[in-house]
């Protein structure tokens, strides 16, 4: 992140624009916005910029630009021209005397920039490229102006209006949040936006007067999927963005913690081979006793909970104890990462069914019943085997799968450092031994791994993806 977001109160401000065309015309327009004192400094002045000078009441200089054209009491300096020497002298001396600068279409000499604004004032957006893409963040722009309407402005000055009673209504800044939460999310906001103001401010003033304390909290356990962050559910994102607690797993992407609420508290229980950071009947009384303390509290799990995600030990644990929960689905590894790598889980030509196994080794031995998992016309996909993936192997084998039975391996499926390694029985354990794979990874066996070579779309998308050695 090159520049840091920020919003400067203008109001009142001294602000030098030197340029007189239209581009100068531009950024003077938002300064003025804002409530800046703006100077304008340039040999000539185009109409736009006249025009604007009557409705604001600038400050027009008709001079060629010298250093002393700035002084240190200025808050921002905006350089709009086509001279190379007045741009580079305009940088040169706000950078001195430590005033903001921006110098037009020219990244390299501003200290800041003019992002792309959606004004619903008071609510302010702004979106940016650094300099690279102006265009794009203005199509961005386009974009988020469509889902956030005119009223919700309305609806924060209305929240302005009633800050302090609830501030003193409501002493606890936890159960203060949820309550604008409710608010903002629920009928008031719903009759705003309808226009009907007040009956809006009757139903906040009534939720006010009825406000109970909250003495327990909530508990969200949310399949994160795969790993791509965009693959979660909009039920997964609403409440991972109003939990008060994150507790989450090794199989959660950094890309996918980014988008929790920024403020929550993050607590690490990831569990890996011969590496538990909490045992499982510690989490499940981390999650209660969090809820208790009356924390809304998001369980993020990679994939779905409910496959090998220990999920419903969980939440046995938080009815036990009357805990409210939430469950949300997500999208498992098996089928994400299938869907990635090109390989159809079922197909009719190929298998009339799959099996979800789980490879993990107790005791240095995989106990599953290999005589139906051998059987042929079905699609076994096992999570947690890349430890045991030769055993995997030599057992389907024993029990009567041919040699040549494809099988593929995918690292980190659904992202954009995914791997799929595909082979046979026979040969795939020798194949990734000088490979440096490690988890996550999924295994999918049968003949349906033939259709990868064909349909490998992600791959045509991403051509970073790694790929090795495909079936014959």
């Amino acid at each position: 992140m090159r520049y840091f977001p920020i919003f400067v109160d203008l109001k009142e401000q001294p602000c030098l624009v030197i340029g007189g065309g239209e581009t100068a015309a531009r950024k003077i327009s938002l300064l003025a916005q804002a409530g800046a004192r703006i100077t304008v400094l340039s040999e000539q002045f185009g109409k736009p910029v006249l025009d604007l000078a009557e409705r604001y009441a600038l400050t027009l200089t008709r001079k060629t630009f010298t250093e002393t054209d700035i002084s240190a009491g200025m808050r921002l300096v905006v350089c709009a021209t086509d001279n190379p020497k007045t741009n580079q002298l305009a940088a040169t001396s706000a950078t001195k005397r430590g005033i903001l600068v921006n110098v037009v279409d020219n990244p390299d000499l501003c200290s800041f920039i003019f992002p792309a604004i959606i004004d619903r004032s008071p609510i302010v957006a702004a979106v940016s490229s650094g300099g690279a893409a102006p265009v794009l963040a203005r199509l961005l722009r386009a974009k988020i102006e469509t889902l956030i309407p005119p009223a919700y402005g309305l609806l924060a000055d209305l929240a302005q209006k009633f800050r302090n009673p609830v501030k003193q209504a409501i002493a606890e800044p936890a159960q203060r949040r949820i309550f604008w939460e409710n608010c903002f999310q629920g009928p008031v906001a719903e009759r705003l936006f309808a226009g009907d103001g007040r009956q809006a401010e009757h139903l906040l003033q009534k939720a006010l007067a009825h406000q109970a304390p909250q003495n327990s909290g909530e508990v969200y356990l949310i399949g994160a999927g795969p790993g791509a962050a965009d693959l979660l559910t909009f039920r997964a994102l609403r409440l991972m963005q109003q939990a008060d607690v994150i507790v989450y797993d090794h199989l959660v992407s950094p890309e996918i913690m980014s988008l929790a609420r920024r403020d929550s508290d993050r607590v690490y229980v990831g569990k890996q081979r011969k590496n538990h950071a909490l045992p499982q009947d510690g989490i499940n009384q981390l999650l209660a006793d969090l809820a208790k303390q009356g924390k809304r509290v998001a369980r993020l799990k990679g994939g779905d909970p409910f496959i090998f995600g220990r999920g419903g030990e969980e939440i046995e644990t938080l009815m036990a104890q009357g805990i409210p929960f939430q469950v949300v689905p997500g999208i498992t590894a098996a089928s994400g990462c299938a869907s990635y790598a090109g390989i159809p889980l079922t197909h009719r030509d190929h298998a009339h069914s799959v099996t979800f196994v789980t490879g993990h080794l107790k005791d240095g031995s995989i106990n599953l019943n290999w005589t139906q998992l051998a059987a042929p016309n079905q699609t076994l996909v096992v999570y947690m085997g890349l430890v045991g993936l030769d055993k995997i192997c030599q057992a389907l084998i024993a029990h009567g799968s041919p040699q040549n039975l494809p099988i593929a391996l995918i690292q980190q499926g659904t992202t954009t450092n995914q791997r799929v390694v595909t082979g046979t029985l026979a040969s795939l354990p020798a194949l990734i031994d000088g490979l440096d794979i490690t988890p996550p990874t999924l295994i999918i066996i049968g003949t349906v791994v033939k259709l990868h070579e064909k349909l490998q779309w992600f791959y045509s998308n991403n051509p970073n993806v790694h790929l090795t050695s495909p079936p014959q």
